[in-house]
């Protein structure tokens, strides 16, 4: 494939999308199965701690009322240092967050620096809005962006409708069909200066709250050992949360609660 050479005020500089456009390669990402047979992705959290942001999401992608897959993925490194989350039609948004990924590689390939936080989440912005006439179409993609902002020197959270508004967080954040059970329960545990194992701690507490009440999220499942994925990003870049210790915190709050229940007190 040869390079392609743009005569001058034409060229579409470090905008990968509009690269795209340009030399006529489609952007917009097929759908070939009927609306009822697209695979939904659930919930997704995230929170704010002293020094960073967690974020998470449970593994269960959902076809109406079918378990179509029990260990999807939902929580990506957008760059070193922010992390983006998946709610909504399962197809389009990996499909989205590997585009934006490649956008924000391209920019720093192109300009020889990153963008900041807040284009980064503008450039996601974007995007979202482009995939409006596929979300009137009930294909959704609502993603979840966090990250950590080396000017401000603290960690930020932006959350999406699917017109593309961009509205940042302060705290906390949850979308997804358990999104309100999982921002729930971060409420009610959350409190300002929070460590890191305090904040991971809180957000897994939150996914299996909402597994609890929401059928379409999946909780821990220690008999396949699938556990919801957590990643952290603050000044030293994005980090995953061993799968090892999140199975601890699970496994911790599963004992917990068989514990109250022979005690009596859950009925």
């Amino acid at each position: 494939m040869s390079l392609y050479l743009f005569p001058a005020g034409e060229d579409p500089g470090p905008n990968f999308a509009e690269l795209l456009r340009r030399v006529q390669l489609p952007i917009e990402i097929p759908v070939n199965q009927g609306v009822g047979d697209v695979r939904h992705g659930t919930t997704i959290a995230a929170l704010r701690f002293q020094g960073g942001v967690v974020m998470a999401g449970d593994r269960r992608a959902t076809e109406g009322n079918i378990i179509a897959h029990r260990s999807i993925e939902k929580v990506f490194p957008a760059d070193r240092f922010s992390a983006v989350a998946i709610a909504g039609a399962a197809g389009p948004a990996i499909e989205m967050v590997r585009l934006f990924q490649t956008q924000l590689e391209h920019y720093e390939k192109v300009e020889g620096l990153t963008l900041s936080l807040e284009g980064k989440a503008n450039q996601l912005s974007q995007m979202v809005r482009t995939h409006l006439p596929m979300a009137m179409q009930g294909l959704g993609v609502i993603p979840l962006f966090a990250g950590w902002d080396d000017r401000r020197n603290f960690g930020r959270i932006f959350t999406y409708d699917i017109t593309g508004g961009r509205y940042e967080e302060t705290e906390f954040a949850a979308t997804g069909s358990g999104g309100r059970d999982a921002r729930t329960t971060i409420k009610l545990g959350y409190r300002d200066g929070l460590t890191r194992d305090a904040a991971v701690s809180l957000v897994v507490e939150a996914l299996y709250q909402a597994a609890e009440e929401d059928s379409a999220t999946g909780g821990p499942d220690p008999v396949r050992g699938i556990y919801p994925i957590v990643a952290t990003v603050d000044s030293s870049g994005f980090h995953m949360v061993p799968e090892g210790e999140v199975g601890e915190l699970f496994g911790a709050i599963l004992e917990r609660r068989a514990s109250l229940y022979r005690g009596g007190e859950l009925s």
